[in-house]
């Protein structure tokens, strides 16, 4: 039997696994164009996750459009209205409003997806919005982020390969979706048929102080295979993740973020990676101590100092997130820093980034997304891929989703499949995105209005998610 840290796997589970990696390995999936990856060309995977966008709501770009993105300025209403999307500010406080949220958990996407006739948005409640709520005759549900914000995102996506098939695998908010991002699940043990549906609560501070070291009053609902969320657990789950290969295969990881008790810090909910200590107030794991780094803007100085880990994902504070009312404008910028760092360094020649947004955040999509079970698929989400071997000026129409992301890793590694959603017989390796035989781009540096110096020397507290 393989050891992942406290807990055992047995063997006939690995077995498994390794039998799916074969027959899912090098072009596996369902896409059909483009060539496997070679691990040769392919040494480091940057996985860059914002927060809460739609393609309608963040991508309303003419030159994408005029290339063949899905991507549509109206919508549909429960009153089998066509509502015109109209424009907002990326951090969303647009007068006369103080600015607002929207509900993102499980019930407002289904709401929003009303039995694939995506057209309940108008239903999904607004939150953090008082006393200024916007009136339901602006259809605030129905907005697109001026362009004039987002030129930087504009700019990747036009240049590399843009994907307007990118979907959650879970139908609900953040702390599940950032489960999947590193294992491909939100179950909270090894064979559990339920997965973990929402964010934390209990305390005033559930989704701020989260994971194996919340309080012991906190909880998470679970949704079990009919649909239901009546039973509630303890945020801290065991289950093995990507990580767990990468260190079996003497791989390099590193999660960046800026706080340990944070919904968007994964690893503080995976008891083998946290370790809690006698208290269980501080994750005290070597995984924890050794990978998670809460400084977020160290990706850059480690891209510098040429100690870039073989996989890493790069989270980002409530400032840089892109998430409604709690950003400052600055997430465009951020990401370009982080793409301009690899891009004007060594790491360009061998280096795939997968720029993508963690959840739908209750904004209106058109597109309605496939229903395997009862918490997958959930709503799209924008996501670009840059790297000498991307397809320039490309759209993918090929669906994925986030476990794409964890299968990726794993061939482009040689690692075994973890078996959970990147083991899907439709789960595709992303193969369509890259064209290992063309000569390698030469990297453009992405104009933003802020560069590295200012995240590098930004004194600002960073802020955690304000997700209720």
């Amino acid at each position: 039997m393989v050891r992942f840290k406290n807990f055992l796997i047995p063997a006939l589970v690995l077995l498994f696994a390794a039998a799916v990696a074969i027959l899912n390995s090098c072009g596996g999936g369902s896409s059909s164009v483009g060539t496997s990856t070679p691990t040769q060309k392919i040494q480091h995977v940057v996985v860059i996750y914002q927060e809460n966008r739609t393609p309608d709501n963040l991508f309303q770009d003419p030159v994408l459009i005029a290339a063949g993105a899905d991507i549509k300025n109206t919508g549909i209403n429960s009153h089998g209205q066509v509502i015109q999307l109209t424009p907002t500010d990326l951090h969303n406080d647009a007068k006369p409003y103080t600015g607002y949220d929207l509900n993102h958990a499980h019930v407002a996407f289904t709401q929003m997806y009303d039995n694939g006739k995506m057209d309940g948005a108008d239903k999904i409640e607004l939150l953090f919005c008082q006393p200024n709520c916007p009136p339901a005759s602006t259809n605030p549900q129905f907005k697109y982020i001026d362009p004039s914000f987002v030129g930087p995102y504009f700019q990747i996506a036009e240049s590399y390969t843009f994907a307007d098939r990118m979907f959650q695998t879970n139908q609900g908010p953040s702390f599940p979706a950032h489960q999947y991002i590193i294992s491909g699940t939100s179950i909270p043990a090894v064979g559990s048929t339920s997965f973990v549906a929402e964010n934390p609560a209990g305390t005033p501070n559930a989704t701020l102080d989260t994971g194996c070291t919340t309080p012991p009053q906190n909880y998470v609902y679970l949704i079990d295979p009919a649909g239901n969320e009546k039973q509630h657990i303890y945020p801290c789950f065991e289950h093995p993740t990507l990580t767990d290969l990468l260190e079996a295969k003497s791989l390099s990881w590193k999660y960046y973020a800026t706080s340990a008790g944070s919904i968007w810090t994964a690893p503080n909910a995976i008891k083998h990676m946290c370790v809690p200590d006698s208290t269980n107030t501080t994750c005290t794991g070597s995984d924890w101590t050794n990978n998670v780094i809460l400084q977020n803007t160290q990706i850059l100085t480690d891209i510098s100092a040429g100690n870039l880990a073989d996989v890493s994902w790069v989270i980002p504070s409530g400032q840089q997130s892109d998430h409604a009312l709690s950003n400052d404008g600055s997430g465009p910028s951020w990401v370009a820093s982080v793409v301009n760092a690899i891009g004007n360094s060594p790491y360009w020649s061998n280096t795939a980034i997968f720029i993508l947004w963690d959840d739908w955040g209750g904004w209106y999509d058109h597109v309605a997304p496939s229903i395997k079970d009862s918490y997958e698929y959930g709503f799209r989400v924008p996501l670009i891929v840059v790297s000498p071997y991307a397809r320039q000026k490309y759209i993918s129409h090929v669906p994925h989703h986030f476990g794409s992301i964890v299968k990726y890793i794993e061939e482009n590694f040689g690692l075994p499949s973890l078996g959970y959603s990147d083991a899907y017989p439709e789960t595709d390796d992303f193969s369509d995105c890259f064209d290992y035989t063309q000569t390698p781009s030469t990297f453009q540096t992405i104009q933003a209005p802020l560069g590295a110096k200012y995240f590098l020397e930004n004194k600002q507290v960073p802020t955690d998610p304000d997700d209720d």
